[in-house]
């Protein structure tokens, strides 16, 4: 999939000084509500994306560990690039669901992570697992966010 818009953003932003940072900066942009996890995309290729989160103050909850939204926030992100690097040219997708639970406290940075087989490409829908991990590797999230994929319609000209 050399020829995905999104991977070819993020290969020429990799070739700059701080391109991940730059790429997570601009792609939250995108998309604002994003950015107020400042989160940064560490990894990104077909069928699978990773977002880093920094533990800090704004996003705790009154116990001192990170906000379970917070978190959710950053798999959804991690779901919606990893979709965009990976889905073919003729389908399209839309997010229908999202179900987590919570293993363990989040008390470090986070390390949100999406996944799906490269073969579940294909109309309907479409289970994409995601896991919240802290710095020990330990899951304090895990789930599945559901998607509806569907053929994009003919343009008549």
């Amino acid at each position: 999939m050399a020829d995905n818009y999104l991977l070819k953003i993020y290969d020429k932003f990799l070739k700059l000084p701080y391109g991940r940072q730059l790429f997570s900066w601009y792609s939250a942009r995108r998309a604002p509500y994003f950015s107020t996890i400042s989160p940064l995309i560490t990894v990104l290729r077909p069928d699978h994306c990773e977002v880093a989160i920094k533990k800090r103050k704004l996003l705790q909850n009154h116990i001192g560990t990170m906000h379970v939204i917070a978190i959710c926030n950053g798999l959804e992100m991690a779901m919606g690039f990893m979709c965009e690097a990976s889905i073919p040219k003729n389908l399209r997708w839309i997010p229908k669901g999202m179900e987590v639970k919570y293993p363990a406290k989040a008390a470090t940075d986070i390390r949100c992570v999406a996944k799906v087989a490269h073969d579940a490409w294909k109309p309907g829908d479409l289970s994409v697992e995601v896991k919240a991990y802290d710095l020990d590797d330990n899951i304090v999230i895990e789930g599945t966010i559901t998607i509806w994929v569907s053929e994009k319609s003919k343009q008549v000209k």
